[in-house]
């Protein structure tokens, strides 16, 4: 059974009336983790969309970006974003629910996070309002503000990420922590760990330029901290 046929299976089971967000109660056991990131990054993504105002192409693409959607299945995931852009629960009600199908500052969750930053910087822009959205997405994420931090360095363009920062570490951490902070994060981005996490093997492309970014990171922080 394809990913977007067990995402239709989720809708077809919402009673009338439901709103999109009573999906994730149904979706709490590990296999079907992949339908709740899917859905969950359609619904919030529809609601950043409209943060700034404006639901611009390069949204869309973005999204498309991400996941490969077969001609033949595009009305199931239009029907998820537009079920969310028309729910009158708030984006943070969305974030509510789906942080409550992971423990607090899951690497899930994270991977969640960079698909919104993707969408957000899809314009080239980052809208206040986009900003403000991420923020409170991270923290009922339970994601620290290092982590928000970090992502904002990577996806903002014109930004000169520290590379410290990039690893999620205080300016005076030690060569020593560096070095296991690159070690965790790379050990989370590894495809295998994704998938095993739920993540579509779509969403896992994301995951190439995260790599570059730590392994960029940690060559300027050993230049810096061994001299």
């Amino acid at each position: 059974m394809s990913l977007w046929t067990r995402i239709t299976d989720a809708i077809e089971a919402l009673r009338t009336g439901e709103p999109l967000s009573a999906v994730f109660d149904r979706l709490r056991q590990r296999p079907e983790r992949t339908v709740a990131f899917t859905i969950g990054v359609i619904a919030l993504g529809a609601k950043l969309a409209k943060a700034d105002g404006t639901v611009t192409k390069g949204e869309v693409a973005a999204f498309r970006a991400v996941f490969t959607i077969p001609p033949e299945d595009e009305p199931s995931a239009a029907r998820v974003f537009n079920l969310a852009r028309q729910d009158v629960a708030g984006f943070d009600s969305y974030a509510r629910k789906i942080a409550g199908l992971f423990p607090p500052d899951d690497p899930v969750l994270r991977d969640l996070m960079e698909g919104l930053f993707h969408i957000a910087l899809a314009d080239g822009d980052f809208h206040p309002a986009e900003d403000a959205f991420l923020r409170e997405v991270a923290g009922i994420f339970g994601l620290g503000e290092s982590c928000y931090r970090s992502m904002q360095a990577r996806f903002v363009p014109g930004a000169s990420p520290d590379p410290l920062e990039l690893l999620e570490l205080p300016q005076d951490a030690t060569l020593d922590q560096a070095r296991a902070a690159f070690r965790r994060m790379v050990r989370e981005t590894h495809p295998d760990q994704l998938r095993a996490r739920g993540v579509p093997d779509e969403a896992v492309r994301l995951a190439e330029e995260r790599l570059k970014a730590l392994n960029s990171a940690w060559e300027e922080v050993q230049q810096r901290l061994a001299a």
